[in-house]
């Protein structure tokens, strides 16, 4: 049986930089558990109004936990990490902050959404692994699915990097489909890995086009192995299940442009249009279900001169009809 370790809250940083000293030694196939603070860095709380969202302090956001020094990992190795759990608090924030999100330009003003999280006791056979209401007037209902949301190991170029962008050892990947049983592969640029991970997502759509899934501190275990035998892994690679654990039926809204980006805006646009005259939210609502529950994209992509990216809403957290 492999030995459990484990890292607090106070081992966390808000670089990548293979300068920093490692909190823990492992061997490789041990697991670890951290026990890590939500993107805010404990800067939001479940009492926390709009007005707090204006006063973050951005050099404090998205501090990960670690790092973790995996012995005989040396660069061009890779490093294999297996989710065993995620467990998240039982509140979470999504937030919109001026200044970030796809369409920053269309909503400069501060938004805050303070969710109250209902974890199952065991994952429920769709997939679920709890909800949290959305809207319960409206029956608006989202699955959660916990994802640590910055997975990396150190880069080999020397220097602080920021936590913030994802990079080819992985960091702020923000991918939704990295649940519990998911395995992903980091290529090892740095002596020990230097593992670190942080930034825990209740649920997330694919995109996190607003900035913010649902954010929430977590307990996460990893086992982390070394691999000698993956040179092609130069980039995060991954292998997980269906997101979604059963059928479900989508509504989908495009964005044609010639511009990838804009393509990609539009989508999102079209689907908050579609949101406030079908469901009768405010754009600002929209706008965070969007990012929490739709998944971007791409349907088309050589038939110039232009681009076709969707996003795909499941029907199913409306729970009520219209």
């Amino acid at each position: 049986m492999s030995t459990i370790h484990s890292v607090k809250r106070a081992h966390c940083h808000l670089a990548w930089d293979h300068s920093i000293p490692p909190v823990l030694r492992v061997q490789s196939g041990e697991t670890v558990t951290f026990d890590c603070l939500d993107a805010s860095n404990g800067q939001l709380t479940p009492a926390s109004t709009v007005a707090s969202v204006a006063s973050l302090v951005f050099a404090q956001l998205d501090q990960v936990n670690g790092p973790v020094f995996v012995e005989g990992a040396t660069p061009g190795d890779t490093l294999r990490v297996d989710v065993l759990d995620v467990r998240t608090a039982d509140w979470g924030w999504s937030a919109l902050i001026p200044g970030f999100g796809l369409l920053t330009d269309e909503f400069p003003a501060p938004a805050l959404k303070i969710w109250t999280l209902h974890p199952h006791s065991a994952v429920a056979a769709d997939g679920e692994y709890g909800y949290a209401w959305f809207d319960e007037a409206r029956g608006i209902r989202i699955p959660l699915r916990p994802f640590a949301g910055e997975m990396g190991v150190a880069p080999g170029k020397p220097g602080a990097h920021s936590t913030i962008p994802p990079y080819a050892t992985g960091g702020n990947v923000d991918t939704r489909h990295l649940t519990k049983g998911s395995t992903l592969y980091l290529p090892v640029e740095a002596e020990g890995a230097l593992f670190s991970i942080g930034d825990g997502h209740a649920a997330q759509g694919d995109g996190e086009v607003s900035g913010t899934a649902i954010e929430t501190p977590m307990n996460v275990t990893v086992r982390l192995t070394v691999i000698k035998d993956k040179p092609y892994v130069k980039t995060p690679h991954f292998v997980t299940h269906s997101p979604h654990g059963r059928e479900d039926e989508f509504y989908c809204t495009t964005g044609v442009e010639s511009d990838i980006r804009e393509a990609t805006r539009a989508a999102v646009r079209n689907m908050i249009a579609f949101l406030v005259a079908e469901h009768g939210l405010a754009r600002e609502e929209a706008y965070i279900l969007c990012s929490v529950a739709g998944d971007l994209r791409m349907h088309e992509v050589v038939d110039m001169p232009n681009y076709v990216i969707g996003m795909m809403l499941p029907k199913s957290i409306f729970t009520k009809d219209k």
